[in-house]
C-alpha cells in the first residue's frame, strides 16, 4: 500500500536517450488533462512577439 502523498513512477522500456514510459501500462490515472494548453501556448507566443518587436523607425 502506498503512503500518503507519495509517487511511483510508471514502469519504462528502453534505456539511456531511448527511455519512454511503457504506453501499456498507463492509465487515464496517470498524466494530466490540460485541455487550455493549445490557448495558452497562442496567448504567450502572442504576448512575446509584442514584447519582442522593434518599435518603428522615426520618419
Amino acid at each position: 500500500m502506498k503512503k500518503p502523498g507519495t509517487a511511483t513512477p510508471p514502469p519504462t522500456l528502453g534505456e539511456g536517450c531511448v527511455r519512454r514510459y511503457d504506453p501499456d501500462a498507463l492509465s487515464e490515472n496517470d498524466g494530466t488533462e490540460f485541455a487550455e494548453a493549445a490557448e495558452l501556448w497562442r496567448r504567450l507566443q502572442e504576448e512575446e512577439a509584442e514584447r519582442t518587436q522593434e518599435p518603428p523607425a522615426p520618419e
